[in-house]
């Protein structure tokens, strides 16, 4: 079959396409699926650079979607020709993958396979951060950083269908633009405004009572700044690299929550997975949730498309295109 693989950690120069990878066999109680497309995600990007270690050679992606070709034993929940999605699972970039049935969302008919490659990661990630740790009530106002991102654009969705105040920070104008069509009252551009005065000027002082992070690095420490009394931060991501550390007691002056996630833990059980899905596919087919899919390339174009992510050039979601 026709895969990327990576055969050492490095640039995005090492995506190479090759069509002399196995076709898995389903083991018991996995499905092989054949991919019709795949996300992409920064996840992708940390674990090519070695900075998520994946056991070499290795093909990246995971998240994608595709039809049931075969079940394995034991799988009563799915068959040949079900349209599938799924996340979490490593080998997206390619065209067939073996997976454990317990980890398959189905597709509703009137998605498409790219926006059924687009949903799962970023969309379930979306709903984690705003429901688990401090849900927004109207009256709140919630931060979010990188707003014009795959993550971010739903993020600001969410919070506003739940009656926030949402600030967005975006480097450019065209992302200024995205972020306000998804629902941002406000756009800070963080290449020209600092967001911390920004965020206590918008609120009169009073700053963001949820700020949701996938920046790290150059962000946290004005997070913790911009953070209302009784605030909470949480660090989901590390676009410019992980957060330097901090010391605990300095969260006391204004009693700040910080937190960490990472989808996994979130989507840990059958259970989690499909209420999860659940919520975020009914959030798309009732309209108030919609996927922007910025660019869909082909296979063969995977180093093009980190590209893309890693220079920060687009917005909501990059797609591969596995199946014409």
């Amino acid at each position: 079959m026709k895969a990327i693989r990576i055969s050492s950690y490095g640039n995005a120069d090492m995506l190479k396409l090759t069509d002399a990878e196995p076709k898995p066999t389903p083991a018991t109680g996995q499905v092989l699926v054949k991919i019709h497309a795949a996300g992409v995600n920064f996840v992708d990007i940390y674990q090519r650079r070695g900075i998520y270690p994946v056991k070499l050679p290795f093909i990246p992606g995971l998240e994608a979607s595709g039809i049931v070709e075969a079940v394995g034993e034991k799988v009563s929940e799915f068959r040949h020709g079900d349209r599938v999605s799924y996340t979490g699972h490593i080998g997206s970039y390619s065209e067939y993958t073996a997976i454990d049935a317990g980890r398959l969302i189905t597709l509703p008919k009137d998605l498409s396979f790219e926006q059924g490659a687009a949903f799962p990661l970023q969309g379930m990630t979306a709903h984690y951060l705003i429901h688990d740790f401090h849900e927004p009530k109207p009256g709140d106002t919630v931060l979010v950083h990188a707003a014009a991102g795959g993550v971010g654009l739903q993020l600001v969705q969410w919070a506003k269908h739940l009656g926030a105040r949402v600030i967005g920070t975006v480097s450019t104008e065209e992302k200024a633009r995205a972020a306000k069509e998804a629902g941002a009252d406000h756009v800070i551009l963080y290449t020209k405004q600092d967001f911390v005065s920004e965020t206590k000027r918008l609120t009169d002082g009073h700053g963001a009572d949820l700020i949701l992070d996938g920046v790290a690095k150059t962000t946290f420490p004005g997070d913790l700044e911009a953070a209302a009394t009784h605030g909470h931060v949480v660090i989901f991501g590390s676009a410019s690299g992980p957060a330097d550390p901090i010391v605990p007691n300095s969260l006391m002056a204004k009693s700040i929550s910080v937190s960490g996630g990472s989808l996994v833990n979130f989507t840990a059980t059958r259970e989690d997975l499909l209420r999860r899905s659940k919520d975020v596919l009914s959030a798309i087919k009732e309209g108030w949730l919609k996927l922007r899919i910025s660019q869909v390339l082909s296979l063969s174009e995977a180093e093009r498309a980190h590209r893309l992510l890693e220079g920060r050039q687009s917005m909501g979601k990059i797609v591969l295109k596995v199946v014409d």
